[in-house]
């Protein structure tokens, strides 16, 4: 049984959970505002709200339908844009109109999900925020510029919002239907936690590489969903370690104050992995297990020395995320074991760390190549470098040859490029859609110097480093 609200009617259905939710939504409850668009979580036309109760706080946040089982919505709340419909327009839907930004119309119901969800956070709005929240929603007819402006006169108004009772005040100035005002005390009285499916269930995280590579599968297969398992989605500080479950988010990790102490730019660097919907969706260890040569949160969390926890019925073992990969989507893990955790070791001041990305759109779209590094220097001595790179060989790959040749040598303009030279025998990358072997070297080569450039702002003109 699989109950939750959506809109205003509460649902208690018996399907499977592999079917995901955009379908449900249209063809099952006529809820048709809600459009099909990519099917793979592109471009934001299938957008909704997902409400759940944390702590006893209600939050919303916005997530793509199409990539979402509907397993993973049991005990929330989910909200299409009919859910948001009151007698007149919202302010959002207001500005929208106002500013033109709209045009077919198709896109539109997406933009608004996720204006609305904007206008739902916590935290105090910006203009940069504003326009950030609709960084997985593409227009394909309007242009952005009437967007943007919409979503900056939606910010002007959130000003005054009350951040004590954000939700009545959105009711009470008309941003949301009155019926929001009941939605946690609703939920409250439903079962968080869905029963466990039994034995031989395949085992599932966020869910948002195998819900475009294997729908028909999932929509069928036997699953045990992992993603809402509290016990997997812990991030705390324990026995001189960084401990962050499995089933935490990209944006649970991103907004985590411990990592935010000890990782600053945590908060810039995630901004490249994903759109909001999808790193609200995508948990590190789906991430993970799905063994992709370009995944971004394994590139980011390699270099700090991470250690993945793996449990099955019998046990337990650890072994260092750099090894897990054997060969292109192999791994080390054995039947019966999943991935519960990793741990980073805990040092007592903030790791000076880098992460790059190119890829074609700046947001939402896989890499081409990523890097990562950790660098540790004293007086002018680099005492540690560890330097990863994704989309170069057939794994995520540990840079083991230049970061050898820096350990214990001085941090030179000369050294950097020898060392840049000596990254080249270690890769091995081949031409795919994203770029040639010959592009990606030269990538390879370009983020690797980029690290120097931003963490040593100022210590190294460009020309140095690429002459």
């Amino acid at each position: 049984m699989i109950s939750f609200i959506l809109n205003q009617r509460q649902l208690d259905i018996r399907e499977k959970p592999g079917q995901n939710l955009l379908d449900f939504i249209r063809y099952q409850q006529d809820l048709t505002g809600t459009k099909i668009g990519c099917r793979e979580g592109d471009c934001g036309a299938c957008t909704v709200l997902e409400g759940r109760l944390r702590n006893n706080e209600l939050v919303y946040r916005s997530i793509i339908s199409c990539l979402t089982p509907l397993g993973n919505v049991h005990g929330k709340h989910i909200v299409t844009i009919e859910g948001l419909n009151l007698e007149q327009l919202s302010p959002v839907q207001e500005n929208l109109l106002n500013h033109g930004a709209t045009q077919c119309g198709f896109c539109t119901p997406g933009f608004v999900i996720s204006l609305t969800g904007h206008t739902m956070s916590s935290q105090p709005s910006s203009t940069a925020a504003a326009i950030a929240s609709v960084d997985g929603n593409i227009c394909r007819c309007t242009g952005y510029k009437s967007i943007e402006r919409a979503a900056i006169s939606i910010s002007h108004l959130l000003k005054d919002k009350d951040p004590e009772r954000p939700l009545q005040w959105l009711v009470n100035n008309r941003f949301l239907p009155p019926y929001f005002a009941g939605i946690g005390k609703r939920l409250s009285g439903m079962a968080q936690e869905r029963p466990p499916p039994g034995p031989a269930a395949t085992l599932m995280g966020g869910g948002t590489d195998l819900m475009v590579q294997q729908p028909h599968n999932m929509a069928r297969a036997r699953l045990d969903l992992l993603f809402d398992k509290e016990e997997l989605k812990d991030i705390r500080a324990a026995d001189q370690q960084i401990i962050i479950g499995a089933s935490a988010t990209a944006s649970d990790i991103m907004q985590s104050s411990l990592l935010q102490k000890h990782l600053p730019r945590i908060g810039k660097h995630f901004k490249r992995v994903s759109s909001e919907p999808i790193r609200n969706m995508g948990t590190l260890g789906g991430n993970i297990a799905n063994a992709s040569p370009i995944a971004d949160l394994v590139i980011y969390f390699m270099v700090l020395g991470a250690r993945l926890r793996l449990v099955n019925g019998q046990g337990e073992r650890t072994l260092p995320l750099s090894s897990f990969f054997i060969d292109y989507k192999k791994t080390r893990i054995k039947k019966g074991e999943f991935i519960h955790s990793i741990s980073l070791p805990l040092t007592g001041k903030p790791y000076l760390h880098n992460f790059e990305k190119v890829s074609k759109r700046t947001h939402l779209d896989i890499a081409t190549v990523n890097s990562a590094m950790l660098i540790e220097v004293h007086e002018d001595q680099i005492v540690r470098c560890m330097a990863a790179c994704g989309g170069v060989s057939p794994i995520p790959r540990l840079l083991k040859n230049p970061s050898a040749f820096l350990t214990g040598n001085r941090l030179t303009a000369a050294n950097l490029r020898r060392a840049a030279e000596v990254l080249q025998t270690e890769i091995a990358p081949i031409s795919d859609v994203r770029g040639s072997a010959q592009y990606k070297r030269l990538l390879a080569r370009q983020l690797f110097m980029a690290h120097f450039l931003e963490l040593f702002p100022g210590r190294f003109a460009l020309n140095e480093l690429i002459s």
